[in-house]
């Protein structure tokens, strides 16, 4: 019996059982039950007969020049005495159409009437090398398969202290597609299913062939240089020209990168797909989520790139922005690739295409680090990827920090030591800017009596304007400024939000160790916890530590000129300021130990200048006596002259007083 028999048999029989439970059914019903089941099982056999000299497809495809007929059947193929189908190739194969009794010739055989199973194509594979790279090819799709760089190597491999360099992994076979795409006839060709034939090949060049049709062929050929992290790839397309219009071919690249660092969740937060656009110049897609956009303008070079690497393609003619487009995916919680590879990076490019009879596209690929130098060396402004911030922040950091900080680092010295002395040349700039902060603050202090008299003086909102004339009188006179210490805060600030951006993004503190940190580039830790605290992590970064209890001395030592809180409703700054160093616990405890480094070595750095501004360069005393002084002489110039001694802003405010005071009458009336 077939298995739908058995199945019928099985449901039949199990209706019956629950029917004679619930039922209790007489002899007489149990005997009609068997006969319908005999009979069932009768019909069920005469079936499985005819079904063995009958042909079994459902569907019967029938040749008819070039149309193609589907048709429902039940037909049994005659047979001679030899068992063979009676007929021939020419003339067409017999059937007996069972229901009907009479026979039919057919166009094809029995044995054919079931298509073959298409077989998976594998291909071979094929490596290149050179002093910096090792390129796997897959002959099925002429495609690069695989990507590894010889001079680095994973977070995993640089930990185990071996003694050699296992190369980095950047994706491998089965992380990579790519080819060409475009409609030839009645099919969609995707050359990256095609098996392409090795055509010539050296050590360093080689060539893969596609033949497609009676004359046309494809041609992918990739030649590599030594010293060079890049490699040439041309593009021949030859007698398609009629079979494949220009327009719709397409490129296709889709890479999914390997994980090799350590902060995994880093790696992965800013990777994403960037482009340089002909005229509107860089843009890039979402790092945090999946993105996609089509392109706006011709396309002159593509990256996938990730924290510290970074796959570019760059045609020789930018790619039209017709049918162009990006996309980055990120993976769901808990899928196949979620714990070992960054995202999916996919594009898709038009070649520009005039013609396909003789065609020939050439690109160039790049397969490296996200090194200043290295990638400013290629003059195709490939650094714009690299995150340094923009505007200001960006150029603080090319034509500043970035200098100075490779000049140290190529004096042979670690790099950590690089950084201290970054730090001390940073803030000795910022010193005179910082010796002008201490004295607005010294002065700030000296006159703070002064201003809470006044506050007390006039608590009425309605004196607003004479508090404020008191006020601004009193800074006038002992020449103080509340903006005074502002100014050099907002001097400095481009600095410090230009390194914040320089050290996570500089390739020179990957895999540099320095201290109890293994990795400058990556957190350092001195501890793992037993579980993942929100936020927090399962470390504990002790350059993390370091830098929040130097920042809460530093802000202890600045919040002595501090005003408490006077207006119900308004947050307490102190309590801020206070709060801010515990939140840095959490905020850059996941972050690159080198930035933390910096900032702790740095509020240092701060401190022991404001204690060496306080001993050596600022005396409190004298600044008072002189704050004395020019209050002493304004109140003797005050007393005479037509405004008396008043400046412009003063009768200013004093109008607006005046006119405020009116208005109030006004209404009263």
């Amino acid at each position: 019996m077939d298995r739908n028999t058995i199945v019928g048999l099985v449901l039949i029989g199990a209706i019956l059982t629950a029917f004679a439970v619930f039922n209790k059914p007489s002899e007489e019903e149990i005997e009609r039950e068997r006969a319908k089941i005999e009979k069932a099982e009768a019909k069920a056999e005469k079936e499985k007969e005819d079904k063995a000299n009958a042909v079994k497809a459902e569907s019967l495809i029938v040749d008819l020049g070039d149309t193609i007929t589907v048709e429902t059947i039940n037909w049994t193929p005659v047979l001679n005495e030899d068992g063979v189908q009676v007929g021939d190739s020419i003339n067409g194969f017999k059937f007996n159409d069972v229901a009907r009794g009479v026979d039919t010739l057919m166009a094809k055989p029995a044995i054919e009437s079931k298509p073959a199973k298409k077989e998976k194509i594998v291909g071979e594979m094929v490596q290149l090398q050179t002093n910096r790279l090792i390129i796997d090819f897959d002959t099925k799709g002429g495609q690069i398969a695989g990507v590894r760089l010889k001079e680095f190597e994973s977070f995993d491999d640089f930990v185990k202290e071996d003694g050699k360099v296992d190369p980095l992994v950047l994706f491998e076979r089965g992380d990579a597609s790519q080819g060409l795409t475009f409609p030839m006839g009645d099919n969609l060709v995707n050359t990256a299913d095609e098996l392409f034939t090795v055509k010539s090949q050296t050590q360093s060049r080689i060539v893969f062939e596609l033949k497609k049709g009676d004359k046309g062929s494809i041609e992918f050929s990739y030649t590599l240089r030594d010293n060079a992290y890049d490699i040439d790839f041309d593009i021949n397309i030859r007698g398609l020209q009629g079979k494949v219009s220009p327009k719709n071919v397409m490129f296709n690249w889709d890479v999914a990168y390997r994980r090799t660092e350590r902060l995994f969740s880093e790696q992965r937060r800013v990777s994403t797909v960037c482009y340089n656009y002909d005229e509107e110049g860089f843009s890039y897609l979402s790092e945090m989520a999946s993105d996609d956009e089509k392109a706006e303008d011709d396309v002159e070079w593509v990256c996938f790139k990730q924290s510290y690497f970074s796959s570019f393609l760059k045609p020789e003619k930018p790619f039209a922005k017709s049918g162009s487009s990006f996309k980055v995916r990120t993976y769901d919680e808990g899928a196949k690739k979620d714990s070992t590879h960054l995202k999916d990076y996919s594009t898709i490019l038009n070649l520009g295409l005039t013609n396909v009879e003789n065609a020939t596209v050439s690109m160039n690929w790049f397969f490296g680090p996200n090194d200043y130098d290295v990638l400013s060396s290629y003059d195709q402004d490939y650094d714009q990827v690299l995150n340094y911030g923009w505007g200001i922040f960006r150029w603080i950091n090319l034509y500043a920090v970035q200098p100075i900080f490779k000049l140290l680092g190529s004096s042979g010295m670690s790099i950590g030591i690089a950084i201290l002395i970054l730090t001390i040349l940073i803030k000795g700039m910022l010193m005179p800017i910082q010796w002008k902060m201490y004295t607005s603050s010294a002065k700030m202090r000296i006159l703070k009596p002064e201003i809470e008299e006044i506050t007390a003086k006039y608590p009425d909102k309605a004196d607003a304007m004479k508090k404020q004339m008191e006020t601004m009188a009193l800074y006038r006179e002992s020449g103080a400024s509340p903006m005074a210490g502002c100014v050099p805060m907002l001097i400095q600030m481009p600095i410090l939000l230009a390194v914040f951006r320089f050290f996570p993004s500089t390739f020179d503190l990957r895999q540099q160790s320095f201290l109890w940190a293994e990795d400058l580039s990556s957190y350092d830790s001195i501890a793992t916890l037993p579980w993942d605290v929100p936020v927090y992590g399962d470390h504990v970064s002790l350059f993390t530590l370091l830098m929040a209890v130097t920042t809460l001395i530093y802000t202890r030592i600045n919040s002595s000129n501090m005003q408490s809180q006077q207006t119900p409703g308004m947050p307490n700054m102190k309590i801020i300021m206070y709060f801010f160093p515990f939140m840095m616990i959490f905020f850059f405890n996941n972050y690159a130990s080198g930035l933390s480094y910096y900032y702790f070595i740095s509020t240092l750095t701060s401190i022991a200048i404001m204690l060496m501004i306080k001993k050596f360069f600022v005396d409190e005393d004298k600044i008072k006596a002189k704050m004395a002084e020019r209050k002493a002489a304004a109140a003797t110039a005050g007393t005479g002259g037509k405004n008396g001694g008043k400046s412009k802003f003063q009768q200013r405010l004093q109008k607006m007083q005046q006119a405020q005071q009116d208005q109030m009458k006004n209404r009263k009336k």
